[in-house]
């Protein structure tokens, strides 16, 4: 496959230069740090949106090993024969992210369904963790889990610690009752004044606090709220308590179509880039720095892009609009100052 090998070369000269209305179920059935049934069912086969209770078309996608690609896993993940895939969903998860399926077991969403997909290219079954946000990257740093598939971000500070292969486009988005009258134009002092929740540890959290510390310097207030889950900032959301969530503008999207008929209905009141105002952010498969993963990991990635399974995964779970055209090794990300 020659074109696998020149883009293989083309990736090493690469340098760093270049979360839902509760589903049944809810993730209090998967217990933290454990492993979820996989989807894929025979041999060359993987069906991503299986359980996703209406978060995504389930769809049956042909794909084996690219022995061209695998060759180039590091020697033990090889040995192993298996990918271990961690997903930040504890407690209650974010769909069309990730999430428990409407069997109570197995974990699902766009997240670890590709990261199922990347396994059968590089021939390894998918053992699939689920964590807490924060004790993904404790996983990921203890060698216990190989790559997260969870909605990382690309930024520099992470780049000290971790590798990355993109995937999808890192749009952020804030979501309001649809009754609110307020939105975002991409100026941070339209904050000024509100109350927003955001989850912590997110790179949403960064630019959240970044521009509460601005307003400040300006003599002006925002207020940031924090709750335990998923379901905790939608009900603060619903009964007032905040003006707005700031997160993923996949799962944002979701609810606002699934509360549509509800007492509460909710609705996009504005988008901005995971990497700032001046870069379009990224979203990427994260494996320890120097573990030997992010190339082969990409090269898979791109495998998926170039024969059509990627794109379909991406219809199945309505993220279309959030493709990229590669996968790449350590794009830039998000600035250490977003200035």
């Amino acid at each position: 496959m020659p074109s696998q090998f020149s883009r293989r070369s083309l990736i090493r000269g690469l340098t760093a230069a270049t979360v839902t209305l509760s589903l049944a179920g809810g993730l209090a059935a998967c217990g933290g740090d454990s492993d979820a049934a996989t989807t894929t069912d025979t041999a060359g086969t993987v069906t991503v949106g299986r359980l996703s209770n209406g978060a995504a078309k389930e769809t049956a996608l042909k794909v084996s090993e690219v022995k061209s690609i695998s060759a180039y896993l590091p020697a033990s993940v090889r040995k192993s024969g298996k990918l271990v895939i961690g997903v930040g969903a504890l407690p209650s998860g974010s769909a069309p992210l990730n999430f428990v399926g409407s069997d109570q077991k197995t974990l699902t969403g766009s997240e670890p369904d590709l990261g199922r997909l990347v396994a059968a290219v590089l021939g390894l079954d998918p053992e699939v963790r689920n964590n807490t946000w924060e004790n993904l990257f404790v996983g990921v740093d203890s060698g216990k889990v190989d790559v997260a598939f969870s909605n990382v971000t690309v930024t520099e500070e992470r780049k000290k610690k971790y590798e990355f292969a993109s995937y999808r486009k890192d749009n952020l988005a804030f979501e309001v009752l649809k009754k609110s009258t307020w939105n975002f134009d991409g100026n941070y002092e339209n904050l000024a004044g509100k109350t927003v929740t955001v989850g912590a540890g997110t790179n949403q959290e960064k630019i959240l606090l970044e521009w509460k510390t601005k307003l400040a310097k300006e003599g002006k207030k925002l207020t940031v709220k924090y709750f335990p889950d998923q379901n905790a900032i939608n009900l603060a959301l619903s009964s007032g308590k905040v003006d707005a969530y700031f997160g993923p503008n996949p799962a944002i999207a979701y609810r606002a179509r699934q509360s549509a008929n509800t007492p509460n209905p909710t609705r996009n009141a504005g988008t901005f880039s995971g990497a700032g105002a001046t870069l379009q952010g990224l979203i990427a498969a994260t494996a320890k720095k120097d573990s030997g993963l992010a190339e082969p990991l990409a090269e898979a990635l791109n495998y998926l892009i170039e024969h059509g399974q990627y794109g379909k995964w991406l219809a199945a779970y309505n993220l279309s609009s959030e493709s990229v055209a590669k996968a790449e090794v350590n794009p830039p990300g998000l600035p250490l100052t977003n200035s």
